[in-house]
């Protein structure tokens, strides 16, 4: 069962439109929810984020936070799902093909679920990840539709045979091609400040507030690959991917090469956030 345009339909019943802009702009914007235990990970701080990106690139939601909220919990019942995710995306509408705004188009939401399990070897186990350069715009704090730099990213890594990029500006770390990252040297934790060069990321909100109650010392400033290669610990967060180890990067081992300690302790205080 999937949300389009005001109702509940089948997937066969969903017609999408050739003048949608998000079909031949990336005219729209998204979020991804986790779903545990059949309830929505974190809904509200999913809302007020996809409230701000709408606000940003001018996209007037056609109903209120809570209505949404509403509608894709009751999405989630419909498809009895009990451990995945939710799509949500809404785009400005449509309307032939012109770059300014169109008047009269009316923004249009899709959204769907998933059954997806937890990634549960990757988080004990831990991956592997390269490091390329950020090409994407400056507006990464924005959840929008324009990811073919994030998916050249992803398949890069794929094509080295490892599970992860790790973007950097002139050598400065920002994150990663669907994730945040974040490193610990001398038990003190380091990740990007959340200004418009990455994500608000909702998981790495989740473990800043965890590491504070772990008496975790964190510094959100920017950190070089050089100081990423030094790291005592280093991990990534997302919505799908959870506190999930990074083990090697470039070929060099972090740390021990394996999960440390800080990062497990996260990993335990996290599942107790939502079991």
């Amino acid at each position: 069962m999937y949300f389009y345009k005001n109702q509940f339909l089948s997937k066969n019943d969903i017609q999408i439109s050739p003048d949608d802009r998000g079909y031949y702009f990336g005219d729209g914007i998204y979020e991804v929810f986790r779903v545990y235990n059949g309830q929505i990970y974190e809904l509200q701080a999913h809302l007020q984020r996809l409230g701000r990106t709408a606000s940003e690139v001018r996209i007037a939601l056609p109903y209120t936070a809570s209505e949404i909220g509403d509608m894709l919990t009751e999405l989630v019942h419909k498809n009895k799902l009990v451990e995945g995710t939710v799509y949500l995306q809404i785009t400005r509408g449509e309307a032939p093909r012109a770059h300014p705004f169109p008047e009269q188009a009316e923004p249009i939401v899709l959204a769907y679920c998933s059954v997806v399990p937890r990634p549960v070897a990757s988080i004990h186990k831990g991956i592997h990840a390269i490091t390329l350069a950020d090409i994407r715009w400056l507006r990464c704090d924005l959840k929008t539709l324009n990811l073919l730099p994030n998916v050249m990213a992803k398949q890069a890594a794929l094509d080295h045979g490892v599970q992860e990029v790790v973007l950097h500006r002139d050598g400065i770390v920002t994150e990663c091609s669907a994730s945040n990252i974040m490193i610990i040297k001398d038990q003190v934790l380091y990740t990007h400040p959340a200004n418009h060069l990455i994500l608000h990321g909702i998981t790495r909100a989740v473990v800043l507030k965890l590491a504070l109650s772990l008496e975790i010392t964190v510094q959100e400033e920017a950190f070089t690959t050089e100081q990423l290669y030094q790291a005592d610990e280093a991990f990534i967060t997302g919505t799908t991917v959870e506190i999930t180890p990074l083990l090697q990067i470039d070929g060099k081992p972090i740390g021990s090469g394996a999960p440390g300690p800080l990062t497990q302790k996260l990993q335990n205080e996290f599942v107790h956030t939502f079991s």
